[in-house]
């Protein structure tokens, strides 16, 4: 991973930013590794969020954030990525070339991943066992809970100096809950209920209901900003890790790996094109709103459709998580050092040259609602 000192950061004039700055992470596992080198490179050009979203990993990253003072921001990341590393007891010299990774999620499945989770036994009784509604799982989250209750400072986290927002999806009627600093107090169990995927893990109860992982509904949450009241002018910084398009697979191991990636970047292709009819649409109101005589502009009946209309423009900036050499289907829980530091790379390389473009700046034609900046798909990178 790339390190940084205080030295290294420049400040960034946020006067010349088109609006408020919103992270927004998805939800994938070992592969939000890459989603802190997006912030690292953020952090290092001082273009600190004022909202940060996430869904599973990303909310867990976003507490990280949310809940750290600036200038421990990173320390606590780095901290947190360290304790996700699955050390393996030995490494096997084989003409195989996966065989250690092999190795290393085997290991991982059977015995968890110290600070995140470990094993639950009775999960293993047979699938009638009663284990409990806040138990049934396949392993126990407590580790996280300690990690988290000892990196992230949940009394600066509400205090409202940077919003946080987390997704879960409410067990019982199937609908996203976000659950919102702006909005109420957040603590430990918001963030464990965002990162409860079952049924490796259990659901996790909150105000007397439960609630699981927020990405089996909606793992990309840009939702949240375009939907937000009073919604403003923004930046958004959109983090993928599931890669949208793809070959055709012609193996098993290859569907399994493009089944998940279908599965979990959330249609953000199509949901953007919505958001962008939407918008114009909403400055489409405004135009012909201003065009009507003043006196028809008054008329109350007017005002109500005029108030459907908005002026705020959102510009979407997506980064997309590279695909490591000989990745599978598996890649959401290769915490190897290997896999966490590349990925861990490529997101500060990818967003530092993002900052040098900042595609954001210039003239956009005034009906466009939301200016989508998609830079290329990556590509497979070599993991040292």
């Amino acid at each position: 991973m790339t390190e940084i000192s205080d030295t290294m950061r420049t400040t960034t004039d946020r006067s010349g930013l088109p609006g408020q700055v919103v992270l927004v992470l998805q939800g994938g596992g070992a592969l939000g590794s890459y989603q802190a080198g997006v912030y690292q490179a953020l952090h290092e050009a001082g273009l600190e969020p004022d909202w940060v979203i996430g869904t599973s990993i990303g909310a867990i990253n976003a507490a990280l954030i949310a809940g750290s003072p600036v200038q421990e921001r990173m320390a606590r990341l780095r901290e947190f990525w360290k304790r996700m590393h699955r050390k393996p007891a030995w490494t096997v010299r084989t003409a195989f070339p996966d065989f250690n990774e092999r190795l290393s999620y085997w290991t991982t499945v059977t015995h968890g991943i110290s600070g995140f989770f470990r094993p639950n036994a009775l999960a293993h009784a047979g699938e009638a066992y009663p284990l409990g509604a806040e138990h049934a799982g396949y392993y126990s989250t407590t580790p996280l809970r300690e990690t988290l209750q000892e990196l992230v400072d949940f009394d600066l986290l509400n205090e409202g100096g940077l919003r946080l927002t987390v997704g879960a999806a409410h067990v019982r009627t199937s609908r996203m809950r976000y659950f919102d600093s702006r909005d109420g107090t957040l603590d430990v169990r918001h963030i464990l209920a965002s990162g409860a995927l079952p049924p490796a893990f259990p659901a996790i109860r909150i105000d007397g209901e439960l609630y699981w992982d927020g990405g089996i509904l909606s793992n990309t949450p840009t939702e949240v900003v375009f939907d937000d009241n009073p919604r403003k002018d923004s930046l958004i910084f959109a983090v993928h890790l599931w890669n949208p398009e793809g070959a055709e697979p012609t193996t098993m191991a290859e569907v399994f790996n493009r089944h998940k990636d279908v599965q979990y970047s959330s249609r953000i292709a199509s949901h953007i094109a919505r958001q962008q009819q939407t918008h114009r649409l909403r400055h489409v109101i405004n135009q012909l709103a201003a065009r009507l005589p003043e006196s028809a502009r008054n008329d109350p009946a007017v005002l109500d459709l005029a108030s459907y209309g908005c002026q705020t423009r959102m510009h979407v900036v997506r980064l997309l998580a590279p695909q490591l050499e000989r990745e599978g289907h598996t890649k959401d829980i290769d915490f190897t050092e290997r896999g966490i530091t590349a990925r861990w790379d490529a997101g500060y390389q990818h967003t530092q040259s993002v900052l040098d473009r900042m595609p954001w700046s210039g003239e956009f034609d005034p009906l466009s609602g939301v200016v989508l900046h998609d830079p290329p798909f990556a590509t497979a990178v070599a993991a040292e």
